[in-house]
């Protein structure tokens, strides 16, 4: 049976899902100086269903072999920078299912469950990530990153890695209706643990410490969000709860799904305490991202009933939560990288110093507490400035806990 590793409580420094790293045009070293560094070469991005069946059959037919029949579950495909799940991860996972029943019987494919981690299966995980022609999470994301990983759970270790850049045609990154719902976004240790496990690692090397300590939280996770995305509120409610209460249930996916579940079942006092557990959450990291929608180059927010009507509740818990932690707030804006940069920068600015307005209204103490910036579109998550559902998080409003110095 597989048990966990025990753990300390952690309190992490903020963790930054993406590094964005900048690209560096060759140029001539100055006379006495260092050479300059060379353009990265660009990647070799083949079609989308072709890289996803390249990746999967590389990854399979390097995994060691058994004895025996080997239970093997997938972990949801994740996109690389912000741990949503898309139609494009979703698709991924389709293929690559069929894929094993049609060509690799020694692996019994079961679904993602706490009862199927008990019996020590194998794991599948992957990331599905936007990158620039150098396949880098920088500028203009052309291609896609596909990264797949193998994982023992008897032993801890990673079995065998794949990768392999797919083009952009036919890619629908449209986040599941979970993730589109969900309101914040902020650097998880959960998901960071799962992204960190799939890059930047080799076969042998042992999974990340922030993943394999969360993962049964993860199967319970992975049930509440499919009975969500499917309109089964209730049940999805109780999974929620119990993963809350389970070792590692302390992640965003998990507060964003109990704010959700309540809200859709009209339990207003229940949602606003659990945005408030969002809010702590985020306060706690240093960092939280909302998905306030504002009219195109407008500083309006969007009057869609939906999503408009749930804004007060937001700003009211944001207020009273960074007012009773008597802590600083910059609150940043930004935006996709679609028109130009200057404009998006004072846009961004303009939406920033709106949303600490309706703060400072809802809590006045705030008002020498706060400051207000704009990033344009220089922090971007997605990167590929579609300016609709699959790119919402490139114009997030971001709340960053600061020394109160800064705030002067």
């Amino acid at each position: 049976m597989f048990v966990p590793r025990t753990t300390q409580a952690r309190r992490l420094h903020p963790l930054i899902l993406l590094g964005l790293i900048a690209s560096i045009a060759g140029c001539a070293a100055p006379p006495g100086g260092s050479p300059a560094a060379a353009p990265a070469t660009p990647v070799s991005a083949i079609p989308y269903d072709d890289a996803v069946l390249k990746a999967a059959n590389g990854l399979f037919s390097t995994a060691p072999p058994a004895a025996a029949k080997q239970v093997l579950v997938i972990d949801p495909l994740i996109d690389g920078s912000t741990g949503v799940q898309s139609a494009a991860t979703q698709s991924m996972e389709e293929r690559i299912v069929t894929l094993v029943k049609a060509k690799y019987p020694q692996f019994d494919v079961q679904p993602f469950t706490a009862a199927n981690l008990a019996k020590s299966p194998l794991v599948f995980i992957g990331t599905f990530t936007p990158v620039n022609p150098q396949g880098q999470t920088a500028g203009v994301r052309e291609n896609f990153r596909i990264c797949l990983a193998l994982l023992d759970i008897k032993s801890g270790k990673i079995l065998a890695k794949a990768k392999e850049f797919a083009q952009p045609g036919g890619v629908d990154i449209s986040p599941t209706r979970f993730f589109n719902d969900s309101p914040t976004w902020t650097p998880d240790p959960a998901t960071l643990g799962y992204i960190k496990t799939c890059q930047g690692t080799k076969p042998g090397d042992p999974i990340n410490p922030l993943y394999w300590d969360r993962i049964m939280a993860a199967s319970l996770i992975n049930e509440a969000i499919t009975a969500y995305d499917a309109g089964r509120y209730q049940q999805s409610l109780e999974l929620y709860k119990n993963a809350r209460k389970s070792a590692g249930g302390d992640q965003l996916r998990v507060f964003n799904g109990l704010y959700l579940t309540n809200w859709k079942l009209g339990r207003r006092d229940a949602a606003a305490q659990a945005f408030g557990q969002i809010v702590d959450f985020g306060l706690a990291n240093k960092r939280l991202g909302v998905k306030f929608l504002f009219r195109p180059g407008s500083t309006d927010l969007m009057g869609d009933r939906q999503v408009a009507g749930q804004y007060p509740l937001w700003l009211g818990q944001i207020a009273r939560q960074t007012a009773q932690h008597q802590g600083c707030l910059e609150v940043v804006g930004h935006t996709s990288r679609t028109g130009p940069e200057p404009i998006n920068e004072r846009l961004s600015l303009l939406r920033a110093q709106q949303i600490k307005q309706r703060l400072e209204g809802d809590a006045p103490t705030l008002s020498n507490r706060t400051i207000a910036s704009g990033m344009g579109s220089r922090e971007t998550l997605v990167g590929i400035g579609t300016d609709d559902a699959r790119d919402a998080l490139d114009r997030r409003v971001e709340f960053k806990v600061i020394d109160c110095k800064a705030a002067k």
